[in-house]
């Protein structure tokens, strides 16, 4: 299956969006098309060999709408030229509501104020004197208000033609009806001067003025929730400094860059590309990217990704990874494709957008014959049918959901939190069970020295002597022994003149000095001579708790025990307290012995530890969870935890871990830290709450305008909707839903 994004132009509310989804959905090969109206973009899913690039344009295209693929390497070009075409069309559309506005406020005056208030107005146009002149000049103005908002009539009458009604053919025929019927009074004045009270040329005109602010405030608002994705598009530099191999500098393009190729980054400049730092030590800043917000110290033979701000030193890095496979690319990507992923919970909303703006135009026309059957006249029908049809907000059905998405998932990006999809972040919020791997997701994932038991020598003086020891061995326990050393300046003691390796038993050294030293097991050192019932009671009591005492002994004495072990992470027993406070079952999952796994989950506060479990397995658990009525989140590191992770209703990969975990996964946490597991649910019950909340209104104002507008309070109250009340109504009805989803971005996770 080919995966691809599409810009789609043309788009103006949910109903526009929802005949592109279904048009395109019709094509055979099609596995997935969802639009998001706040993005303006489509993701598709099809079988290249069943339809082609061409035949999905050309349907978009006959549906009335433009459609262009989004190519990666021309995204950030693509990126800013639409930006800077929206930020012309922006002030295009402000300059020219402000006309439409002054001109309203003057069909205004002149419609409601002489008729209702007895506003002054000059004889010539008076209303009783000539009315002829007065509704002449109300039609100028209509005409020249209609002329600013033309682009609802050519989209919505387009629209029409075909067959894929939306919100700009409601406004259009609304308002057409409206002028059409005034048009007729203006010509019947001459021998009815009494009809001048049917004009309804300010109704007409004054729709589309309100409807064009509403939709220009809505388009402010719409481009707010798409700041996550243009800043991470921004991150990446458009130059790099390269480093030719004779050792001069030059700048060159981002993209003429490849693997293997070495640049300089200097002070406060953007890294370009992954890569490794093969020279320099410095600050990077990688906040934009993981949420960190203190700078990493990078020196040789770090990791560096593009995109993040070298703040100090001098790094020359080797790039690793070039377009679409850099960690920045694929964030982006990530993003966007959880954006363009709907929520579950969005299905209702999608399925009445579908059918809206027929059913609408349906009740507009029954309600208008209903009051002729009625015996009213023909112009309070013509109200009822415009102001049904410019009430109706198929937009605030389409935003609701979208736009909530858009912003979480920005919010949950900058927090270093990427989520995969819509679904992911709704079933989120259901997780009861947390199932976390221990190595690598609750430890640090490698060994650390934890105790140093000294028994004929200073504790400093073993350190430094096991250090010295170890540090001919590749051994993980060895290496951890040597990095505790290091932390504590640089290893002492007497140089080793013989080393030998003892597979699994431990190490045997000659020092320079004369001295024989041992390292490893109790079996070791008692075949070698050594009496070891010193060590028995701490070498037991640390195994129990799953550590690894490494027995050390000099010349057959024993000198002492340094223990390793995989620790906890320091986050760890927090970030568990937070899960149970949100009301989760925490449950600890190992292929490690019991003693090390019971150990762990003692310091971290889970309530179960499963342990002795192979990879396979791990699966079989988390179904069972699911068996029993469990909404499951998994959260694991590694290549084993992969399946674990599938099977989960919600897979959460820590960032630092495998490929094949990150790909397995709903949700990746790239600072590495357990404590964004809990941030993850909060900013999944924040984000579907606030769906709702955009639903319950979108439905609600709907529901409770239509028959309003209908004239259904009319028989009790005498109460009848302007068209231009309606108007106004609808668009604040869109521009509530986006700013509503907006609140998320000031949200603390």
């Amino acid at each position: 299956m080919k995966h691809e994004v599409y810009l789609i132009e043309g788009m103006h509310c949910a109903a526009c969006s929802a005949s592109v989804e279904r048009v395109t959905r019709k094509l055979s090969g099609v596995a997935r098309s969802d639009v998001n109206l706040t993005t303006n973009k489509m993701t598709i899913e099809y079988d290249e060999s069943k339809v082609t690039p061409d035949q999905i344009m050309g349907k978009v295209e006959k549906a009335g709408f433009h459609a262009s693929p989004v190519v990666e390497g021309e995204r950030k070009v693509k990126e800013k030229a639409q930006e800077n075409e929206e930020q012309k069309t922006f002030r295009r559309e402000r300059n020219s509501i402000v006309a439409a506005l002054i001109l309203s406020g003057v069909l205004l005056y002149l419609s409601m104020g002489a008729m209702m208030f007895g506003a002054p107005l000059p004889k010539l146009i008076g209303i009783a004197s000539h009315p002829v002149n007065y509704a002449a000049v109300q039609m100028l103005l209509a005409i020249i208000i209609i002329s600013i908002g033309r682009r609802f009539y050519i989209s919505g009458f387009r629209a029409l033609r075909h067959l894929n009604p939306n919100m700009d053919s409601l406004v259009a025929i609304g308002s057409s009806a409206a002028f059409l019927y005034s048009f007729v009074v203006f010509f019947l004045l001459s021998d009815h001067p009494q009809m001048v009270h049917q004009l309804y040329f300010e109704s007409s005109a004054i729709v589309v003025t309100l409807v064009s602010l509403g939709k220009h405030m809505e388009a402010g608002s719409k481009r707010k929730t798409t700041g996550a994705i243009r800043k991470l598009v921004e991150l990446a530099p458009d130059t790099a400094v390269f480093l030719q191999e004779n050792g001069t500098q030059r700048e060159v393009p981002v993209k003429t860059l490849r693997v293997g190729d070495t640049v300089l980054v200097k002070p406060g400049a953007r890294i370009p590309l992954d890569g490794v730092v093969t020279e320099g030590t410095g600050g990077v800043d990688e906040s934009m990217l993981t949420g960190e917000s203190l700078p990493v110290e990078k020196a040789a033979g770090s990791e560096v990704i593009g995109g993040s701000i070298n703040q100090n030193g001098l790094l020359k890095v080797r790039i690793t990874r070039t377009g679409a496979d850099t960690t920045l690319a694929k964030i982006i990507r990530f993003v966007e494709d959880a954006q363009g992923k709907k929520a579950p919970i969005s299905k209702i909303a999608d399925r009445v957008a579908g059918v809206f703006v027929p059913i609408v135009m349906g009740i507009a026309v029954f309600a208008a014959v209903l009051w002729l059957i009625a015996g009213m006249q023909l112009s309070f029908a013509i109200q009822v049918f415009t102001a049904v049809l410019v009430i109706a907000c198929p937009c605030a059905m389409g935003l609701a959901t979208p736009t909530a998405i858009v912003v979480g998932t920005g919010l949950g990006a900058g927090n270093g939190i990427l989520i995969r999809s819509g679904e992911a972040l709704e079933i989120a919020q259901n997780a009861r069970v947390a199932v976390l791997d221990k190595t690598g997701t609750v430890t640090e994932g490698k060994p650390a020295v934890t105790e140093i038991l000294p028994r004929s020598m200073e504790q400093n003086e073993l350190l430094a002597l096991a250090a010295a020891v170890e540090s001919g061995s590749s051994h993980p326990l060895a290496e951890a022994v040597v990095s505790r050393a290091k932390a504590g300046g640089k290893p002492g003691g007497t140089s080793v003149s013989d080393f030998e390796n003892l597979p699994g038993k431990g190490v045997r050294a000659k020092m320079q000095d004369g001295r024989e030293v041992l390292i490893g097991s109790e079996k070791l050192l008692r075949e070698n001579g050594v009496k070891t019932e010193t060590f028995q009671t701490d070498a037991s009591r640390l195994a129990s708790q799953g550590e690894t005492p490494l027995l050390i002994a000099v010349d057959q004495v024993p000198a002492g025990i340094i223990s390793v072990a995989d620790s906890i992470k320091k986050t760890s027993p927090e970030a568990i307290r937070q899960l149970k406070g949100l009301g989760l079952r925490v449950v600890l999952l190992t292929g490690d012995n019991k003693a090390a796994a019971a150990h762990i989950g003692r310091q971290a506060g889970v309530d179960e530890v499963i342990a002795e479990v192979l990879p396979e397995d791990k699966a079989m658990v988390v179904k069972r969870f699911q068996e029993d009525g469990s909404t499951v989140m998994m959260v694991g590191d590694g290549i084993n935890d992969a399946p674990a992770l599938v099977q989960a209703d919600v897979g959460c990969a820590i960032g630092s871990g495998s490929d094949i975990a990150i790909e397995s996964a709903d949700i990746i946490l790239m600072k590495s830290d357990l404590m964004d597991v809990a941030k993850a649910i909060h900013l999944s019950r924040m984000t579907i709450q606030n769906i709702k909340q955009n639903l319950f209104w979108a439905f609600f104002y709907n529901a409770a305008g239509i028959p309003i507008a209908a004239g259904a309070l009319y028989p009790a109250f005498h109460l009848l909707l302007s068209p231009m009340i309606g108007a106004f109504a609808m668009s604040l009805s869109s521009v509530f839903v986006v700013s509503n989803a907006l609140r998320l971005r000031g949200k603390k996770l």
